[in-house]
């Protein structure tokens, strides 16, 4: 990594939001002349940023003269190509590079880069969370909300998580991870890639362009769009491949003996041979969980940490809110608010994953799902389902004839106060909408909030939330 100053440069940064406000206070104190522009207009407190820094900035336009005269360009993961101010940067053959390896420069610290479909911000959180545990000056940064060019301006982590998406990864050239993760590959956003899941799948796997002998790349080796993507990729890394099972097939890093003990096999960082480490502590449920855990313990390790400082760690976990997060419990039922299941793969791992009876709570805005997959699962565990949305009739319709008991709603005090009354003792309530939802929620967050409030409000004073 190279650590030069800008030396005068003009840098463009296309975008305002949190990586591109945080590109552009990087790139001013290493010494660029640093321009912003945002077709849309500008959130409140990142127009403060920009401001109180002096950088200069425009909103509700592109200046494609002052845009043109860059020698650099940063662009923010949401702008896509196809926009019209890319192809005319893309005509006049201006280097366009990511937040991501802009910030790369300018730190020494070791990275651990973690992108996927699914689990990306689960993983990212826990692995950070068994580092700080272990006392290590760790940052966090990404996707999950904080600028990692905004954190290298101070620089004083020895360690930074980041959380990867393929956007952030498709302007990425020079990005060095000590640690590369690659989680799972399933359709998704394919509207950026011309409809290619190959295409997708090469996007993620950029993550592993600069990898070499000194790097490690820890990857789901049940993941059959992984096995067959990665073998088009020529890296000379370490590779730690994790299973939920154990392969005679196949040599892996990590997999399972039981539910709760995870076979741990590193030789490059290992002295004495194979590892076995408990997860019965960690508070996270579901097959997906199991995935992500074996992919942390394994940054985990290679990062330097214990066998027993793991074990402790993980316990003490919390993960981010609306991923299968308990929120309380009423009349011996826990109510578990897994809102950011949006899609139909999200709400499997979740029903998959509660053991007790459910009573569940899905709908919104219909994606063009196929149920099918579910079906085997409600049929199996779901004792009522409760359909919060404008628009119920394919739910009612996939699952009316497999699932005892069926109603609809459009408010989500209703569906909890009806859950309460369906569930009895041990079973689970379960808000796994499988949908978007934009129907009758502002987003994801705001739709497990409104569920949490409304557990709270249900729930008698002397209840309290499960943990």
């Amino acid at each position: 990594m190279t650590t030069q100053a800008g030396s005068g440069k003009k840098l463009v940064v296309l975008g305002s939001g949190e990586s591109g406000v945080g590109a552009a206070l990087l790139a001013q104190a290493k010494g660029y002349d640093v321009f912003v522009s945002d077709g849309g207009p500008l959130k409140p407190q990142y127009r403060e940023k920009l401001m109180a820094a002096g950088i200069r900035f425009e909103e509700g336009t592109h200046t494609l003269e002052e845009i043109l005269s860059a020698s650099e360009i940063v662009k923010s993961p949401g702008i896509p190509e196809k926009a019209a101010v890319m192809k005319a940067v893309r005509e006049k053959g201006i280097r366009v590079i990511s937040e991501i390896d802009l910030a790369s420069r300018y730190t020494k610290a070791r990275i651990i880069a973690i992108t996927g479909t699914n689990g990306k911000t689960t993983t990212t959180l826990l692995t950070h969370h068994l580092l700080q545990a272990a006392g290590y000056r760790v940052g966090l940064g990404g996707n999950v909300g904080y600028s990692f060019a905004e954190l290298v301006i101070d620089d004083q982590y020895d360690w930074y998580v980041l959380e990867l998406s393929s956007f952030q990864l498709d302007d990425s050239y020079d990005f060095r991870p000590t640690v590369a993760m690659l989680l799972n590959i399933t359709p998704d956003h394919l509207d950026r890639y011309d409809y290619s899941l190959e295409r997708y799948a090469q996007a993620k796997l950029r993550i592993t362009r600069n990898l070499d002998s000194s790097s490690y790349f820890i990857y789901n080796a049940d993941d059959k769009v992984i096995q067959r993507e990665y073998q088009s990729v020529f890296v000379d890394t370490n590779d730690l491949p994790f299973s939920l099972h154990q392969r005679p097939d196949a040599r892996t890093a990590a997999s399972y003996r039981s539910e709760t003990e995870l076979r741990v096999h590193i030789p490059q960082v290992q002295d004495d041979g194979e590892e076995t480490i408990s997860i019965a502590g960690s508070p996270l449920i579901g097959l997906h969980n199991r995935q992500n855990i074996a992919a942390a313990v394994l940054a985990a390790r290679v990062a330097g940490l214990t066998v027993e400082q793991i074990e402790a760690g993980l316990p003490t976990f919390q993960n981010a809110e609306h991923r299968l997060q308990p929120v309380g419990e009423i009349g011996g039922a826990r109510f578990i608010n897994d809102s950011k299941a949006t899609n139909v793969e999200a709400a499997w791992y979740a029903l998959d994953g509660v053991k007790a009876p459910i009573v569940w709570i899905a709908g919104g805005t219909d994606k063009g799902n196929d149920y099918t997959t579910l079906l085997p699962l409600a049929r199996e565990k779901v004792k009522a389902l409760i359909c919060l949305g404008v628009d119920n009739a394919k739910l009612q319709a996939s699952f009316g004839e497999i699932v005892p008991h069926v109603e609809e709603t459009r408010d989500v005090r209703e569906a909890v106060r009806r859950a309460a009354e369906l569930a009895r003792s041990g079973d689970v309530v379960l808000l796994s909408p499988a949908c978007a939802s934009f129907d009758l929620f502002k987003n994801y967050e705001d739709r497990g909030r409104q569920f949490a409030e409304a557990v709270k409000e249900l729930r008698p004073e002397s209840q309290e939330p499960s943990a």
